[in-house]
């Protein structure tokens, strides 16, 4: 009798539990076979891996009946096929020990080390995501996934056969998951198989999916290629022979092999092109291997002289290989018949990365210990998802980042020195100037195209020789976010963006601050190295930041209160011996009778402030009006003028976040302000009125007319940059006296 366990694996009775021993046993000598390129050291601890697992499992059985411990085996089997290492092997055997059998990691890093450890917690990560909706679950995963790919590739591939194997028995699960599990191995899994370049696993993956997703399409297909294989074999037979005798004539020894499309690519070709079977004429092809690169040429030539090669259908991934690595010439031919037979030429290495991709590294390694193809192999890729995790935090953020890199589909463009650059299909100048260097995206003011100056948001196309013109003083442009399609470049812009407003929230918080411990009786902000730095190292456990920077931009953020924070510092300097000074005391916190709620002291404003300080555009304050500072969570000092209803709403609310701020004396720039003028409409109205504000020297930045039909008065709305409230009553004036203008003044919510 088998009763079902809580977390949904089988328990054995006794007198089933030694076949499902003996089945497991035989199980893992078949893994020993492939080990044979392993030391015998390493042997040994797969090995003690493998009773751990076993132990930890005992009792579990998977749906089909058979001891849990035989799906570890089978991952482990297949990351052998792979020839990774003996720590990816030991953790392929535990992957499912922490979540399943209460395992912790600390028993893993006492019995095999941190670095397996590190590997099967990674592997456990990924299965214990849950979120609200599948998009975040997929976000997140995705994320997770290359996150510790771009750390340890090892941990996706060990995922990959983790998948591979539980597709292979997805029969034995119930019909319910096949829909969601075989979608999640299309959109997910097979992409990154084929962005890692593993090519034989994302065929495997797709055809799999495909059987589950669309089981009578894919019977129907199957038998379809079968009696189509039957029909063929002659054909294929003869084009074989013809081949390789031609080969031989010209003295060059070849390994020829049969190749047949996937039931998953003849599908997607009859689906997208609307064909019946009978009309996909390149189901079967040969692919050759040759001994070295100038062979793969001389191939060419001897194939085009023996069959006539179909016009268009040629192409050179060994000279321009794809964005995964891939390298080989393709060639469709016109054989016997008048039948259409692609071939496929490569040497045994670029076969080896072909079909293994991200895994050659350990083949490779494997077979040629001194090459150093294997540390080339997958690196630029990797490193490119390291430098975007660094600068992103957000999961879905991550994934808008590279979810259009993990496909294929890319465009070749040159760099003025005849440099060939992959990039995806749809990428603009500006997604070749940041995957140049990140100091080139940034300092970018225009391009030219072929020669020609073109738009920074223009697509590139394959082969374009594409120059970026730069400038020291240029800096990323918040509107290329709009159009770049690259992760790299999008995560480079936002980082700059992001910093520059970390500059400008640091500036504001250190005044702040500064003004909050005036307040408290001391004169000067105290230096952070020197005396004063254990004072420092005791504030900023108080407030959790990492350091003093942190901490200034939080205040200027308004993510910590400058008075709360400076009367901790205060108290933490009485400590040192530093007391507070009771005249600046008395005038800083009660001369102009304020109360306690703004008794931060002043922050001066003059315009130059960034993007640390918002005026409010409910009541767009101007230099001479009366104003309040709320620090909002989050959005630094956001200021209102003092009779704004919605500022006296938010102080009704969160009066602590209030501070008193004030005009500087000489304000550095224009701010806006709203003007409703009143007019009788006419011919030339709008022209007269703009013309009156020009006059006054104010520059107009919109115009609103609203959507009702004009009446023989009509309000319009302007908003218009100002200097001060003089400057504002010097426009006021000249409108009124403009002819047609009935009424002019300042709008007030």
């Amino acid at each position: 009798m088998i009763t079902e366990a809580d977390n949904g694996t089988f328990q054995p009775s006794a007198a089933q539990a030694h076949p499902a021993a003996s089945a497991a046993a035989a199980s893992f000598a078949a893994l020993l076979g492939k080990l044979d390129y392993l030391a015998p050291t390493d042997i040994e601890s797969i090995r003690q891996a493998y009773r751990f697992a076993d132990e930890a499992h005992l009792g579990q059985l998977r749906k089909n009946g058979d001891p849990y411990i035989t799906h570890p085996i089978a991952v482990a089997a297949q990351c052998a096929e792979w020839k990774l290492d003996a720590q990816a092997l030991m953790a392929a055997l535990m992957h499912d020990a922490i979540e399943d059998c209460g395992v912790t990691k600390e028993d893993l890093v006492e019995r095999f080390g941190a670095p397996v450890a590190e590997l099967v917690d990674g592997l456990t990560k990924l299965e214990k995501l849950e979120f609200d909706t599948r998009e975040q679950n997929q976000a997140e995963s995705f994320r997770k996934m290359l996150l510790a790919m771009a750390k340890d590739v090892r941990v996706i591939l060990i995922k990959l056969a983790d998948r591979t194997h539980n597709m292979r028995t997805m029969g034995d699960m119930p019909r319910s998951k096949w829909q969601r599990i075989s979608s999640e191995t299309l959109e997910i899994y097979a992409p990154i198989a084929h962005r890692l370049g593993l090519n034989f696993t994302y065929r495997e993956l797709q055809d799999l999916a495909f059987r589950f997703l669309h089981p009578w399409r894919y019977e129907v297909l199957a038998k379809a290629l079968n009696k189509s294989r039957n029909r063929r074999r002659d054909l294929i037979t003869r084009v074989q022979r013809e081949v390789e005798a031609d080969f031989v004539r010209h003295g060059m020894s070849v390994r020829i092999m049969g190749r047949e499309k996937t039931l998953y690519s003849v599908y997607r070709k009859m689906d997208s092109k609307h064909l019946s079977f009978s009309q996909v004429t390149d189901i079967y092809g040969f692919r050759i291997i040759v001994p070295e690169l100038t062979d793969c040429y001389t191939g060419l030539g001897v194939l085009h002289q023996l069959y006539k090669p179909l016009p268009g259908k040629f192409r050179d991934y060994v000279a321009i290989p794809k964005i995964n690595g891939y390298q080989s010439l393709h060639t469709t031919l016109i054989g016997p018949f008048g039948t259409n037979i692609e071939f496929q030429l490569r040497t045994h290495a670029m076969d080896v990365v072909a079909e293994s991709g991200v895994a050659a590294h350990w083949l490779y390694k494997a077979s040629e210990p001194n090459s150093d193809t294997s540390q080339r192999l997958g690196t630029q890729w990797l490193q490119s998802l390291l430098d975007i995790q660094q600068e992103t935090r957000d999961a879905a953020e991550f994934w808008d980042h590279i979810k259009i890199d993990l496909f294929p589909d890319a465009v070749y463009v040159f760099t003025p020195k005849s440099k060939i650059m992959a990039l995806p299909r749809g990428a603009t100048v500006m997604d070749f100037a940041y995957a140049i260097h990140s100091d080139v995206g940034n300092h970018t003011v225009s391009a030219r195209i072929n020669g020609e100056q073109r738009p920074l948001r223009t697509e590139l196309t394959n082969g374009d020789v594409v120059e970026i013109v730069t400038a020291d003083k240029a800096e990323p442009n918040p509107a290329w976010l709009s159009f770049v399609k690259t992760g790299r470049a999008r995560s480079k812009i936002r980082h700059h963006l992001k910093t520059v407003a970390q500059e400008k929230s640091h500036d504001l918080g250190e005044r702040m601050l500064g003004q909050a411990l005036r307040s408290e009786g001391i004169a000067t902000l105290p230096p952070e190295e020197g005396p004063y730095q254990a004072t420092w190292e005791k504030l900023l456990r108080f407030t959790g930041n990492k350091s003093r920077a942190e901490l200034l931009s939080d205040i200027g953020m308004g993510k910590r209160i400058a008075n709360m924070v400076g009367k901790k510092l205060a108290v933490l300097l009485a400590e040192t011996g530093l007391k507070p000074d009771a005249l600046l005391i008395s005038t800083e916190r009660y001369a102009s009778g304020e109360d306690e709620s703004v008794s931060q002291g002043v922050v001066t404003l003059d315009g130059s402030e960034g993007v640390s300080v918002q005026y409010a555009p409910c009541c767009r304050p101007i230099p001479g009006d009366r104003i309040v500072g709320y620090l909002g969570r989050g959005e630094g000092l956001v200021v209102h003028a003092e009779d704004c209803p919605t500022g006296k709403r938010l102080r009704l609310r969160d009066g602590e976040r209030f501070l008193e701020v004030e005009w500087a004396d000489e304000p550095v720039r224009s701010f806006d302000t709203t003007v409703i003028v009143t007019v009788t409409n006419g011919k030339g109205v709008l022209a007269r009125v703009a013309s009156s504000i020009a006059a006054a020297e104010a520059d107009i930045t919109h115009v609103d007319m609203g959507d009702e039909p004009a009446q023989t008065a009509t309000d319009i709305r302007f908003s218009v940059a100002v200097r001060d409230r003089q400057h504002l009553a010097d426009v006021l004036r000249s409108l009124k006296r403009t002819t047609s203008v009935l009424k002019a003044q300042r709008y007030k919510p």
